[in-house]
């Protein structure tokens, strides 16, 4: 049995050694698969270890490192479960199987561009994905699938694009108004996020693109 024992060990270390490379590798991470067959062949070589370097009548030894890869499994898998799911199989790709057609898509983007362009409703500073949504007429989870799939925006980031453009707008052709007034205006909560959003859009802040224009 032993034989066998040590035959599966090293077998199992070499078949898992390009996973073994990733734990000192820059450039590759560590996928759910990954995690568990690192766990899975350590742990099996410290039980193999402590049986194989211990007297026959040390079963404890054998016991306490089977019981330590458990709980040590236990929490990294608690812990990490947290940010994914951990599975054997590779992780779904986000609406892989429901792609929107093309008819449809050229009538979200069209009714989008109404509702930014003409209605403006990114001025409001509590718009929501699902009130966008309704007034397309779509599910909450279309409008996102459509953001992401074809434009590569998240709901903020497409949202904020339009309070960007329209608060150039107001810095070039309004002067009464101050910085924070027209973050106001745009629909932008607060300074510090006016500026974010501002400075991540056009490379700088407003403060400084509005200098530009005056130089």
């Amino acid at each position: 049995m032993f034989t066998q024992w040590t035959i599966y060990t090293i077998a199992a270390i070499y078949q898992a050694r390009q996973v073994f490379s990733k734990l000192w590798s820059k450039t590759k991470s560590i996928n759910t698969l990954d995690f568990w067959i690192l766990n899975i062949v350590t742990g099996g070589f410290i039980i193999w270890l402590a049986y194989n370097t211990t007297t026959y009548t040390s079963y404890i030894v054998g016991a306490l490192s089977f019981s330590f890869t458990f709980y040590i499994t236990l929490v990294i898998w608690i812990i990490k479960r947290r940010k994914s799911t951990l599975t054997f199989l590779t992780p779904v790709v986000k609406y892989a199987n429901r792609k929107i057609d093309t008819q449809k898509v050229s009538s979200i983007a069209n009714q989008l561009s109404i509702l930014f362009s003409e209605q403006e409703l990114h001025r409001n500073p509590n718009l929501k994905l699902p009130e966008v949504a309704a007034q397309l007429q779509i599910k909450s989870h279309e409008l996102s699938q459509y953001l992401n799939d074809n434009l590569g925006l998240s709901f903020s980031s497409y949202v904020n694009q339009y309070r960007i453009q329209t608060a150039t707008q107001l810095i070039r052709t309004n002067s009464l108004l101050t910085l924070e007034a027209i973050g106001n205006e745009c629909g932008f909560k607060s300074n510090s996020t006016f500026y974010t959003a501002f400075k991540k859009q056009e490379g700088m802040t407003p403060s400084q693109y509005k200098k530009s224009l005056n130089s």
